[in-house]
């Protein structure tokens, strides 16, 4: 039995599928670069028990290695890291340095990534199904 119907199929709209993408696309390139940097800072467990630790208040690099139970080198490489993120701040005193969470530069990544969740409205076309035309709405 061969079905055949001469209705015209409903047009698929696809604005909802590229949100994330007009959102990505209102943010500024330096936004763009610093959301880049907190992500890639925010992907690593060690940096996010850093991060847990540094909640608390600020932390000498020797109290987060018997913390944490991790070599100062290795320590150091993640907090350099979340420092060129800008997530953390340092301030040397005497032989040791001390770190603390920047809570600004957590918020404004929140933000951003919040601006990302959040779905716009915007002029796209709508692929109509069959014929692969795009129309606009």
């Amino acid at each position: 039995v061969t079905h055949t119907s001469n209705a015209v199929p409903e047009p698929i709209d696809i604005s909802s599928l590229v949100d994330i993408l007009a959102a990505m696309a209102s943010l500024g390139s330096e936004q763009r670069r610093r959301l880049a940097r907190s992500l890639h800072a925010l992907s690593d467990e060690t940096r996010l028990k850093i991060l847990e630790r540094l909640a608390g208040g600020e932390r000498c690099v020797c109290e987060l290695v018997a913390v944490l139970g991790a070599g100062q080198s290795r320590l150091s490489f993640h907090l350099k890291t979340l420092k060129h993120a800008g997530l953390v701040t340092d301030r040397p005193e005497g032989r040791w340095v001390y770190y603390s969470l920047n809570t600004d530069a957590l918020v404004q990544a929140r933000e951003l990534l919040e601006r990302l969740g959040t779905p716009t409205r915007h002029p796209l076309p709508v692929l109509e199904s069959g014929d692969h035309q795009f129309v606009h709405q």
